[in-house]
Order: C-alpha cells, then structure tokens, then sequence
C-alpha cells in the first residue's frame, strides 16, 4: 500500500463522487470528504480496517461505520473496487484512471501481483462473443503459489524426506 501525494489526487475523480453523492440526495460531509482524498491517495489492495487506520491518522473521530459506508459509496459511484481473493476479507483498489488488469494470487501467502495481457483480454472477447455475449466487465483471479513459497515449499519437503 502506498500513498500518493495530495497534488496526485484528481479533481476528476472527486468531481464524479460529489456528483454521485448529488445524484442520490447525499451530500459530502468533513468525514467522506477525507475518506474520499485518504482512499484516492492510497494505492494498491487495501481492506476497510487498513484504510480506516489511514484515516483515523488524521481524523481520529472517524468511525469504522463511516468508511465502510464510504466504501460502499466508492464503489457505487464507479471509482473504486471491492475484490474477493478469497482470503475473506475484501480489499480495496482505485477502479478510475486505472488500466484494467487482472490479478496472480499466492494461495500461501496472499501475495497479489497485478498483471495485464492483452492476449488474455481478447481472448475473453472471443469466448463472449463465440457464446453470443456482449462482454461489459469481468475480473480474473488466478491462484497459485509464488516463487517465494514455491521454494518454501520445497525446502520443508526436503526437509520431510
């Protein structure tokens, strides 16, 4: 997780929520207003107790509900993603002015590596439409172990014989 200078936070982006927020009879409160820049300076995968550390960092009166609420309102409004690796917790990523990418997942220890392929993306375009799909957005997750824990592995099983 890294955080990104407050210059690097785009106004667009805060346009659209603001925007969203107008749209459903909401309006933006001191406590979305810094969720929204903590969370649009904060890159990589995140979870909702990670981010509210951030947060509370500089807002301490900023409760859990509240970014949790926020969260949900990110993702409503487009720019940001909930993503299940299956760890059980869900984790957090900028889905605006991002290039889309798919994910590697170690099995052993939740190492994510972002990756993309076009070959992989047209090949799903191909699959759609072979199937009469017209495709509007999907997620890969493909789970295997890293190279760390590969040879973590291997050196218990040498161990073991």
């Amino acid at each position: 997780m890294k955080m990104n200078s407050i210059f690097d936070m785009t106004n667009e982006a805060a346009k659209i929520f603001v925007d969203y927020l107008a749209q459903n009879g909401l309006s933006m409160t001191p406590q979305r207003k810094v969720i929204v820049e903590t969370f649009l300076e904060t890159e990589g995968h995140f979870s909702a107790e990670d981010l509210l550390f951030l947060v509370q960092k500089r807002a301490p009166e900023v409760g859990q509900a509240t970014v949790y609420r926020a969260l949900k309102l990110l993702v409503d409004s487009g720019l940001a993603e909930s993503l299940d690796f299956g760890c059980g917790v869900a984790l957090y990523e900028h889905s605006y002015g991002h290039e889309h990418h798919d994910h590697l997942v170690c099995t052993r220890c939740q190492k994510k590596v972002e990756v993309i392929d076009n070959g992989i993306e047209q090949r799903q375009e191909v699959l759609a439409r072979e199937n009469g799909y017209v495709l509007t957005h999907h997620r890969l997750f493909l789970f295997g172990l890293c190279p760390e824990c590969q040879k973590r592995r291997d050196q218990e099983q040498d161990l073991e014989s």
